[in-house]
């Protein structure tokens, strides 16, 4: 194929701003340090800092930092996905032209490169490429910005820049979950959940990786429609890479990445480096600005998580109805029947208690969303939830309800097939995998009405609500929906599911929602649940590479996480006991309806630890030995918290009263 490359030259060097005309007025502005130069066709971008080297032919790119070397990889064949009468990949340097020219904007500086006229046969579609290359701000932090223009032609997805190349790093550290580091030679297949923003893949948009001492940051500044590619085989090494997908079938805006650079450090440091990227952006809402707004939530801090149950009733349909074992399918206990527990709970010294309850609605458990009312007739219908509610309120207790506005069941009084998420291609998601059997998706833009109608309607039956979990909002990654009459991006879903934890707390309730994706933090005083990923699911299993509390290390003191205390449970690696996870991130604890003593002496310890440093940033992690068993958190206030999941011991550092 014919290409015409248009590498402008420079001769010698170019600083920015370039010297303007003589003038009698002095010129304030001060010229930047950062140096671009052209030479054997190889393009260099040089700060106080970082030296970045650009191959134009194969697109690799190598990061020259004060003590360390980091390398690209070249372009690929799937460099940029097209998709006109159908959908295929080219590299960008099949673009039939490509130019390289320095760029400044008066706070980057470096290379705008540009790539037009790439082909389909011999069609040239009306795609251009436009991507930035350069050192930001005092730092030097590498930026990287892409800009699509489409025509008839569409851009479905872009893979730039490259990830680093295997030989460049050590370990690899990624926000799976609560936080995993991965050893490049690993000798387990690993695998993400899934590899879009927000999901459990990656609870926050950034990975990074260690090199001996040094350390390199990779975030997402533009992660709605963003993600990774993923891969590390037994053995290894692992591949990492951004992957930029379209939204609503159009490439749309300008996605931008940041890489930072350290000479020294680890994944400690890179949690940091986002916390303060989050603290400047206005993402960290911390908990005493939600108590301030909230106050209720203050309730909580110090206070254990009792989850329990009303209906739980399973559709022959369902994936998990039982033909062999009916009566399993319908388990029922009345609303009084739980308050009695909670009395008897309260009679053992619980004082406090966050009440969360399932399986309340009209069909109990996961059935006839969103058209959930009125409550459980067989439990005790309205009457029944309105003691239930006064009961907590009597004992101290707040009291939150499951509820959920994503799976939308067939047999809802609402349901209608218009309402549900279209997807591009025209297909509309349908199965029958929870209680309720058969149901779609809603599309989110119906979602906060939804959520108006029924609490809007639970205050006013008298009901003493405090609060509700919204489920999947915050582990889903955001859905499409092309239906004409209500399309939505991925950012509107996000709004909208936004829009229904403001309708919560818009009562005086507490927000809380399945797991902490990134973008809800700002929104939810409280989650289910946040612990590590498992092979081959976070039921049960081995972790996947070795844990490591990323989302405590920046999120500690914004957001309630519980934990589960038993060995080897739901997100807990196997072998290791629950009640030492939850020490080293000073979480809550859950508290069964009937504990036993050992089981209140943990919960007293955890919630003892947590009224001490709840409300304070996890300021340090450390592995105290090779074996990555004995490990050590430290919080804001000099608190130490030693485990060794090897003896199942704990050491808190000062002692608690």
């Amino acid at each position: 194929m014919f290409k015409k490359f248009l590498l402008v030259s420079l001769l010698g060097c170019i600083a920015f701003p370039a010297a303007m005309a003589q003038s009698t007025q002095p010129d304030y502005r001060v010229p930047s340090s950062v140096r671009v130069e052209q030479q054997d066709s190889a393009w260099t971008v040089m700060g106080k800092r970082l030296t970045l080297r650009l191959d134009p032919v194969t697109l690799a790119l190598a990061i020259k930092t004060p003590h360390t070397h980091w390398n690209l990889v070249p372009g690929d064949t799937n460099d940029i996905t097209f998709k006109t009468n159908g959908v295929f990949s080219q590299a960008l340097t099949d673009a039939g032209i490509q130019t390289i020219t320095p760029y400044q904007n008066g706070f980057e500086t470096g290379l705008k490169l540009e790539f037009g006229q790439f082909r389909e046969g011999d069609t040239i579609l009306d795609v251009t490429a436009q991507l930035f290359l350069c050192l930001e701000g005092v730092d030097e932090n590498v930026s990287f910005r892409a800009v699509i223009t489409e025509g008839r032609a569409a851009v479905q997805q872009l893979l730039w820049p490259r990830g680093f190349e295997p030989a460049s790093y050590d370990a690899t550290v990624v926000p799976f979950m609560q936080g995993m580091l991965l050893p490049q030679d690993w000798p387990r297949k690993v695998w993400l959940y899934d590899s879009i923003s927000y999901g459990r893949g990656l609870y926050m948009p950034w990975w990074g990786h260690q090199q001996d001492k040094a350390a390199v940051l990779v975030l997402l500044e533009t992660p709605v429609d963003a993600g990774c590619d993923f891969a590390h085989p037994a053995g290894g090494p692992t591949h990492i890479q951004p992957r930029w997908a379209n939204s609503l079938g159009r490439f749309a805006y300008p996605r931008k990445l940041r890489m930072t650079f350290f000479d020294q450090g680890n994944y400690v440091d890179l949690a940091k480096a986002y916390r303060q990227y989050v603290m400047d952006t206005g993402h960290l809402v911390d908990l005493k600005t939600k108590i301030a707004r909230t106050p209720l939530v203050e309730k909580l801090i110090g206070s254990p998580v009792v989850h329990t149950s009303i209906l739980y009733h399973i559709q022959p349909d369902s994936s998990y109805y039982q033909k062999d074992d009916p009566s399993a399918n319908h388990q029922l206990v009345t609303f009084a029947d739980r308050a009695t527990q909670l009395r008897q709970l309260a009679e053992q010294g619980i004082k406090k208690a966050y009440v969360h309850l399932d399986g309340w609605v009209y069909r109990g458990y996961d059935n006839l969303h969103p058209d959930i009312l009125p409550p459980c007739p067989d439990a005790g219908g309205w009457d029944g939830m309105r003691h239930f509610a006064d009961v907590c309120e009597e004992l101290g207790f707040v009291f939150a309800v499951h509820d959920q506005y994503r799976d939308y069941y067939f047999d809802a009084q609402s349901f209608d097939l218009r309402h549900t998420v279209l997807n591009l291609d025209g297909s509309r998601y349908t199965g029958s995998t929870w209680y309720g059997g058969k149901q779609s998706i809603l599309c989110s833009s119906f979602a906060p009405g939804h959520v108006m109608k029924n609490h809007q309607e639970i205050h006013r039956q008298g009901v003493k609500l405090r609060g509700a979990y919204l489920d999947v909002f915050a582990v889903v990654p955001p859905d499409e929906c092309s239906h004409p009459e209500h399309p939505v991006t991925r950012q509107q879903c996000l709004d909208f599911r936004g829009d229904c934890f403001d309708i919560i707390r818009s009562f005086g309730g507490v927000v809380s929602s399945e797991e902490p994706a990134d973008w809800a933090i700002p929104y939810l005083d409280l989650v289910h649940h946040g612990p590590y990923a498992l092979d081959p699911n976070p039921g049960k299993g081995p972790a996947m590479g070795i844990p490591v509390p990323l989302l405590s290390l920046v999120y500690h003191d914004a957001i309630l996480l519980p934990w589960s205390l038993g060995r080897g449970e739901w997100g807990i690696p196997e072998n290791d006991l629950g009640y030492l996870h939850g020490l080293l991130n000073a979480g809550l604890p859950y508290l069964s309806l009937t504990p036993d003593a050992a089981h209140r002496k943990q919960v007293e310890t955890l919630c003892a630890l947590h009224e001490r440093v709840g409300l304070l940033e996890m300021t340090k992690h450390e592995f105290l030995d090779s074996s990555h068993r004995r490990q050590r958190s430290t919080f804001a206030d000099g608190t130490t918290i030693t485990i060794d999941l090897n003896t199942d011991q704990a050491e808190i550092t000062p002692l608690l009263d």
